[in-house]
Formats: structure tokens, C-alpha cells, sequence
């Protein structure tokens, strides 16, 4: 797994608290750190696609393990 800088754990929250808690932790990180968000809310996946594609945050990684989701995010700017 890739190394991260920061975990936000954000299970038993569904949409759209999850990318809400994530914008504002990417926002407090510098260019260049990765975020690792946890998730319980099958949504999160296409949610955090399109919070990738809107924000111009690098998506490196989703996944799925356990009914728990997966998120590594880049901040890009």
C-alpha cells in the first residue's frame, strides 16, 4: 500500500459527509501529501471519482475490503 501522510476514518457517515470531512482535511495539507480516507458508504466510491475530477485532486487509489472502502488522494495544488 502506498504511504500516506494523514487517515480521515469517516465510517458509519453517509453522503455527503464523507467527501464534506475530506475537502476539509486536503485543504489543511500541503501540495504533494496524500490523504487516506476510510468508508462505509458504497456512494463514497463514485463520489470521491467525481471529487477527484471537480477538485483536480490525483484519485491513486480505491478499493474495497471488508464492506469498507478505500481512498487515496493526492493533493494536487
Amino acid at each position: 500500500m502506498t504511504e500516506y501522510n494523514k487517515e480521515l476514518d469517516t465510517s458509519g457517515l453517509n453522503c455527503p459527509l464523507p467527501i464534506i470531512k475530506a475537502k476539509k482535511e486536503i485543504n489543511e495539507m500541503e501540495t504533494g501529501q496524500i490523504l487516506h480516507v476510510i468508508s462505509t458508504d458504497p456512494g463514497a466510491v463514485k463520489d470521491f471519482e467525481s471529487f477527484a475530477n471537480q477538485t483536480g485532486h490525483e484519485l491513486l487509489d480505491s478499493s474495497e475490503k471488508d464492506n469498507k472502502f478505500y481512498f487515496l488522494l493526492k493533493k494536487t495544488k
